[in-house]
């Protein structure tokens, strides 16, 4: 006997989108078959007439529990509150970071973050490891066996982002270092993700913006700029070349980022970017509005060209994944900061992200659902180590899927949102949202109710095909 199936929607699987049945024993996709030919008894049939049916979404890159810069004790929403938010917008898996601070080793790192996660989330979730500043010796030594145990993934930052004074901990990391830790990843066959920017360009324009008294935070895209990202990202490239690590760059802002990114694949480099939904959907233009610093996640929005550029490779195939840099703070938190030098990123995102691809990519721009699929679920799945547990809709992977509604049409606003005071998509204009989620087998959310179980999602482990870490894969 079955245990659920799903009928009657548009299913979207690696090998087309069709009207398929979609059988389901305990955690997993046991069969996706024509309709009619799956005979066996079935505990519960979900009709899902109308609806667009897809894997559970996958957020590659959040900040969960996360100290909040320059605001001393204080953190990110916990995983208990995004984890919540991620299930009503149809991402099934989160990802955050192990953070290795200074005096501190990668199995402490490990530790903490288990300590945050267990028993306190209602999705599936995974740990990048995140090293800061100089990389010591020891550090990196221990990086093979936490490899091993399946943490696939490595953050390092080129840049402090802000100013030393509001910065914390030093972030950078420098070229030397990052030349051994791209030998270490290359070796390894994991997968470096790296957020890109010239420092020193950076730290320029702070000092050069301060003492010409333009300190409004609306002036962050001359901090943050697009030359910026373009020499940052060209450079990391090169240390790619020579070392053969694979690089996924998070929070491509720039329409120059996409160029370096397209230019290292042409060469057959495994090269991937990621870009932000809230840096497809608004651009500096926004940051003029009153409380215009509520936009902003670092490095910065930047143009409108830039903006039309992002949603391009979105669409197109120049970039890999949607994300989030999921950073929820209060209100009165996000809007405190009023300078360039203090202004707080991040935004509540995991909760929106799926439904705005969906509504601005497929039916405002005609993006495929296949390719709707690849840059909400399945790139990140196979850039992260996780497909094809995750990521697709086919026998043997985990029952993670999604019921979308089309023809839900409506503008958004604060009750149609499950984490925190305030979101940037308050106001913003939908054509089609996600209506239903499953996580392994068991309905998370349906008719606007919370069905998942506080402590019931589980923690990942990840391999990386070494299709993804040597020649572009997805």
């Amino acid at each position: 006997m079955l245990d659920l199936m799903i009928r009657g929607g548009q299913v979207v699987t690696p090998w087309g989108v069709g009207d398929w049945d979609i059988a389901i024993q305990g955690e997993k996709i046991v069969a996706v078959a024509a309709p009619g030919t799956i005979t066996d008894d079935v505990g519960r049939i979900i009709d899902a007439a109308g609806k667009i049916v897809i894997p559970g979404g996958i957020e590659p890159h959040a900040h969960i529990a996360a100290p909040i810069m320059g605001h001393g004790d204080l953190t990110t929403a916990p995983p208990d509150q995004v984890s919540r938010a991620a299930l009503f917008g149809g991402t099934t898996t989160l990802m955050d970071f192990a953070i290795q601070w200074p005096g501190i080793d990668l199995n402490q790192a490990i530790q903490e973050r288990t300590s945050v996660w267990r028993g306190n989330s209602y999705a599936d979730y995974a740990h990048h490891l995140m090293m800061l500043g100089a990389i010591p010796d020891n550090i990196l030594g221990q990086l093979g066996e936490h490899v091993q145990d399946g943490f696939a993934s490595v953050k390092i930052f080129t840049t402090d982002i802000r100013p030393p004074a509001m910065s914390g901990e030093p972030r950078m990391v420098g070229t030397g270092h990052l030349h051994d830790l791209m030998e270490t990843i290359q070796r390894l066959g994991a997968m470096l993700l790296v957020h890109s920017e010239d420092d020193d360009m950076v730290q320029h324009m702070y000092r050069k913006l301060t003492e010409e008294e333009r300190t409004e935070w609306w002036n962050m895209p001359l901090v943050h700029s697009n030359e910026s990202e373009d020499v940052s990202f060209r450079r990391v490239l090169r240390v790619a070349e020579w070392t053969g690590s694979p690089v996924y760059f998070v929070h491509v802002s720039a329409k120059q980022g996409v160029d370096a990114i397209a230019e290292a694949r042409a060469k057959g480099m495994p090269v991937y970017g990621e870009t932000l939904h809230n840096y497809c959907c608004f651009s500096s233009d926004n940051y003029r509005e009153e409380n215009g610093m509520k936009y902003h996640t670092y490095p910065s929005l930047k143009s409108e060209e830039d903006r039309q550029m992002l949603w391009k490779g979105i669409v197109d195939g120049g970039l890999h994944t949607m994300a989030t840099d999921e950073y929820c703070t209060s209100w009165d938190v996000k809007i405190e900061g009023r300078t360039i030098s203090d202004v707080t990123g991040g935004h509540n995102g995991a909760e929106t992200r799926v439904g705005i691809t969906y509504s601005e990519g497929v039916s405002k721009r005609g993006m495929s659902l296949q390719r709707f699929v690849d840059v909400t679920s399945a790139n990140a799945a196979k850039i992260m180590g996780l497909y094809p547990q995750k990521g697709v809709i086919a026998p043997g992977s985990d029952a993670d899927i999604v019921l979308i509604d089309p023809s839900i049409k409506k503008r958004l606003t604060g009750d149609d949102f499950h984490i925190t005071d305030y979101s940037i998509w308050d106001g913003f204009d939908i054509e089609g949202w996600p209506v239903m989620t499953i996580l392994r087998g068991a309905v998370a959310v349906e008719d606007g109710e919370l069905k998942a179980t506080l402590g019931g999602g589980k923690f990942l482990t990840r391999k990386v095909d070494q299709q993804i870490v040597n020649k572009p894969g997805c």
